[in-house]
């Protein structure tokens, strides 16, 4: 009997301890904060973006890791895409310009259900 009694301590005390996990998507602040400096260049610049912007593509890459974070970074670029008009070309390229494969370009045509 105090083997079952253990037993089911055990199986108890691992429900309780198993970590749980979520998939709690990447708030919209965090994606604009990483994106600033972005603004300006992909609105009006040529070129390579500058280096502060492609540190901020870098960044939002390492925290875009689930499909939850992806799907929340691409429909907050969108939604600010369409406020704002950058330049089809440098939004469609900023995340290979800056060596960094976040799969969402910084476009308002970019298909955030591709995320789920």
């Amino acid at each position: 009997m105090s083997i079952l009694k253990n037993l089911v301590t055990i199986f108890v005390l691992g429900i309780f301890l198993t970590p749980r996990y979520s998939e709690s998507a990447i708030s919209c602040s965090v994606v604009l904060s990483d994106l600033q400096p972005c603004v300006s260049y992909l609105t009006s610049g040529s070129g390579q973006p500058p280096e502060t912007c492609c540190d901020g593509v870098r960044s939002l890459d390492a925290a875009t890791t689930t499909s939850a974070d992806k799907k929340a970074a691409c429909q907050c670029i969108k939604s600010v895409a369409n406020s704002v008009t950058v330049k089809p070309e440098l939004a469609k390229a900023l995340a290979s310009n800056c060596n960094a494969s976040l799969p969402v370009d910084a476009s308002s045509t970019v298909d955030c259900n591709t995320y789920v």
